[in-house]
């Protein structure tokens, strides 16, 4: 499993397209194989999925009983929006309008790394999440995250 560190700042243009920045991209797994862009579950922002990972997660959820009405509505949202995208020869890549509207995307974005994906913002909305996200107390949501995994791999 391939980890991506950083927060990266870029434009997105008119049609959509976005240079990706050097140092994340020297950090994304077999670009060759492409990318999944999705809408995320919880927040108003997309999420790129490097094509190994997305992989992983499709035998995941292709383990669910499709004739059970709870597991049909959660694929049906889970895969809404979903777009296969790769990097061009020139690093862009090319977001499509539907994400773009989902997520409220305008001409400044934010590539944040989410462990083995990339969280896609605008990048107001992410400052405002970041501001908003100030009324927790972080170490007690790691204690209550963490406490229970084995640290002894």
């Amino acid at each position: 499993m391939s980890y991506v560190i950083g927060t990266y700042e870029c434009k997105i243009d008119a049609k959509g397209r976005v240079l990706v920045p050097a140092s994340l991209k020297r950090q994304l797994p077999a670009m060759a194989e492409g990318f999944v862009l999705k809408r995320s579950i919880f927040e108003p922002c997309l999420e790129m999925w490097p094509m190994v990972e997305w992989n992983k997660m499709m035998q995941k959820i292709g383990k669910l009983n499709p004739f059970d009405k709870k597991n049909d509505m959660f694929i049906r949202r889970f895969m809404a929006g979903v777009k296969e995208v790769s990097v061009d020869d020139a690093g862009r890549m090319l977001i499509a309008k539907d994400l773009i509207e989902y997520a409220k995307i305008s001409k400044e974005i934010v590539f944040t790394s989410k462990v083995n994906i990339i969280e896609i913002w605008d990048k107001e909305m992410y400052e405002s999440i970041l501001v908003e996200e100030v009324d927790f107390d972080l170490g007690e949501l790691a204690q209550e995250v963490m406490s229970n995994i084995s640290f002894d791999e």
